[in-house]
């Protein structure tokens, strides 16, 4: 019995240790959760919903080659409609006096609101379909937005808008502008996730009225946001490009990009919540052209996140929880200076040739240094000014001079004369010629019994490098029948003709003449069509970059490197180099030193008797071309030239290289005062530069 009492108590001891250690542990836990972690744990136990809106991430800047911005970012303040907070589609009454209020507002200050639906008024008060707006008026007859035949009127969408947005009270005039932001809202998927831009650019006194009506004007909120500005958008426009507003197409090809690359299974967490915040949205901005397109990856910045709680009371806190990262510094090659210099030039030269003419003269100038590839100066003239593209844009478009066309990259031109130095290469390398070969010419050229061909002048006995300095067709003719057609391909192609450079934007291929070329559009290629190829005639097509290029591979002794506009791409603080830009080579000719001597020394033959070199400080290496042209005016066909001259310098220890092209001009020689000009700029330039303190320690 005794032993049993013992037991009894025991068990007594360990059941009140054990409840006391139970009892100890919820006391414990009660403390951390009510002292500790009070805060916390109240604001969870009374919010309803977390709700996340997105903040726009600031786009990268553009910088020339010495740190100086060409593109930056201005902060303008924006309407901006806060899903969190705006009312939502079954307070359509609310919704709708917001709208109104804010249009009438902005309209008495004459500010711009973003009216966007695909119909107006005519000046009989009739509705109507805006013109050339097929797809927004899809859109808008969508099963998302009105639910309507494609058979349906503009009269039909109008009452069908007024029935579904609530505004059969309102005017007509009314029921239109409310309705079109009504329209956006949809067609744009405006959420909590997914805010809606009323207004982009509104002063800071419409600004203050809207925050002083706060309590009116429910989740409209004022935002400062970023907007492309230009230290000057006459530099490079055709090479910076623009942003713009997504359209469809784009929309939906990023959102397919954004779809497989969340499949990727081998993404961290952290990898796929960034790739989530760069997701485009349907009012996002994108690069359209130049680097804003093809260095968009880099520009578009990181966006953030603002999560908004809601309590049990109704009441909202907002808070920053992923700050926004700005997009990365895109350090081009373009010396600003230089390229100024170089349009005002092309400019003044093409603006002196254009008089009397029935085409009118137009150009482009490209710069590269022909140990690296980087182009430093690429003009196309005419221009147009970046900052009021979208503005100007009408009128640009009409222009038949097609300043937005980039000629210096995507016109392609039969080369003329300049395509002899890959002949005289290719003669002096397959030894159907060498350095003491002379040809006679007596200005005919009669190797065919049914076809003669011409030189301009008559040359008498002319070697190779004399060939070069006066441009001997004859010379040519006779060099290029000996090798034949595929043998100067293979070496215009080693040098680079009829291929990309590889620049980072738009480019065109060019042609090379030849037998595969001809029979691919349906002709005949005949042995008098390898003669004219030898002087840059026939099928040969080549752009203005390809040419400058070409040029750097003669001037450097045969490397032929990748050319490029982006120097450096950086962290928007410059903390980090993503891309450093070192000179990459696409080959090596194979081409004897020797050989590239002797044509160097034909080049420097032509530039030492250019007058307009005459009083340059370095010697220039030069070779000219002319070629015909034809364009239709005014119904009729018109002829003309084109002229162009190659050149490098210092002729000794090459620097740069050098290609100018004229449309309708009167001869290749003529183009020297631009090439002149140019050089002398570029020296002046180089020689500030290399002598001040500045951007360079930054970026380089």
């Amino acid at each position: 019995m005794r032993e049993n009492s013992k037991n009894i108590k025991r068990r007594i001891t360990a059941f009140t240790v054990a409840v006391l250690l139970v009892f100890s542990l919820f006391a414990a836990d009660l403390f951390r959760i009510q002292i500790v972690h009070a805060e916390d744990y109240t604001v969870k136990s009374v919010a309803l919903s977390t709700s996340d809106t997105v903040i726009e991430a600031a786009r990268g800047e553009i910088l020339d080659t010495n740190g100086i911005p060409l593109v930056t970012n201005r902060q303008i303040n924006s309407i901006v409609f806060n899903g969190s907070y705006f009312p939502s589609t079954k307070e359509q009454e609310q919704r709708n006096e917001i709208i109104l209020s804010l249009i009438n507002l902005l309209e008495k200050h004459g500010t711009a609101w973003n009216f966007d639906i695909p119909m107006y008024f005519d000046e009989n008060g009739q509705i109507q379909f805006k013109p050339d707006s097929d797809k927004d008026i899809r859109a808008l007859k969508s099963k998302s937005i009105l639910y309507l035949n494609d058979y349906a009127t503009a009269q039909n969408c109008f009452d069908e808008l007024k029935e579904k947005f609530n505004l059969r009270n309102y005017s007509d005039s009314e029921a239109l502008k409310i309705g079109s932001v009504c329209y956006s809202l949809k067609k744009e998927a405006f959420s909590t996730a997914n805010p809606y831009t009323f207004a982009d650019d509104v002063s800071v006194e419409l600004a203050s009225k809207v925050r002083e009506n706060s309590s009116f004007y429910q989740g409209v909120e004022i935002k400062v946001v970023s907007e492309r500005q230009y230290l000057d958008g006459t530099i490079a426009p055709h090479i910076i490009g623009v942003v713009g507003k997504l359209n469809a197409e784009e929309y939906n090809s990023k959102t397919e990009e954004f779809q497989e690359a969340l499949k990727d299974e081998t993404k961290t967490a952290e990898e796929l919540e960034r790739l989530k915040l760069r997701a485009y949205s349907m009012d996002d901005i994108i690069g359209k052209f130049g680097l804003e397109a093809s260095m968009e990856n880099y520009l578009r910045g990181t966006n953030g996140i603002e999560s908004t709680v809601t309590d049990a009371q109704k009441n909202k806190t907002t808070q920053i929880t992923v700050a926004p990262v700005q997009g990365c510094a895109v350090v081009t090659t373009i010396n600003s200076e230089l390229q100024k210099s170089v349009q005002q030039s092309l400019a003044s030269f093409v603006e002196s040739h254009r008089e009397n003419r029935s085409i009118p003269a137009v150009g482009s100038a490209v710069v590269m240094e022909v140990n690296t590839g980087a182009v430093i100066a690429c003009a196309t003239y005419p221009g147009y000014n970046l900052a009021t593209y979208y503005d100007d844009y009408q009128a640009l478009s009409e222009d038949k001079a097609s300043p937005l066309w980039n000629r210096a990259l995507q016109s392609t031109y039969e080369p003329g004369s300049t395509f002899k130095l890959s002949v005289a290469l290719a003669g002096l390398e397959e030894g159907v010629i060498n350095e003491n070969t002379k040809f006679h010419c007596n200005h005919i050229y009669d190797q065919f019994e049914d076809t003669t061909f011409k030189c301009l002048g008559t040359h008498g006995n002319i070697d190779v490098r004399e060939a070069i300095n006066q441009s001997c067709n004859i010379f040519f003719y006779e060099t290029g029948r000996l090798l034949g057609i595929e043998k100067m391909n293979d070496y215009a192609s080693r040098l680079g003709l009829g291929q990309k450079t590889g620049v980072e934007v738009s480019e065109s291929t060019g042609v090379l003449a030849g037998i595969a070329y001809r029979e691919s559009h349906g002709g005949i290629w005949y042995p008098g069509d390898t003669v004219q190829a030898a002087i840059g005639q026939s099928d040969n097509l080549y752009t203005p970059i390809q040419l400058c290029s070409y040029v750097a591979t003669v001037a450097n002794g045969g490397t032929r490197y990748k050319a490029h506009f982006v120097k450096s791409v950086k962290s928007a603080d410059y903390s980090e180099t993503y891309i450093e830009n070192t000179p990459i080579v696409l080959n090596e000719t194979g081409i004897s030193q020797r050989s590239f001597d002797i044509v160097r020394e034909g080049m420097v033959r032509l530039g030492q008797r250019t007058a307009a070199f005459a009083d340059l400080p370095v010697t220039v290496a030069a070779k000219t071309g002319t070629a015909e042209s034809k364009a239709k005016v005014a119904g009729k066909i018109e002829s003309g030239l084109n002229g162009f001259m190659v050149s490098f310098a210092p002729a000794e220890n090459p620097e740069i290289a050098v290609c100018v092209a004229i449309e309708n001009l009167n001869s290749g020689a003529a183009t020297a005062t631009l090439a002149a000009d140019i050089y002398r700029a570029y020296f002046g330039v180089k020689s500030e530069v290399d002598t001040s303190v500045g951007y360079n320690t930054v970026l380089n």
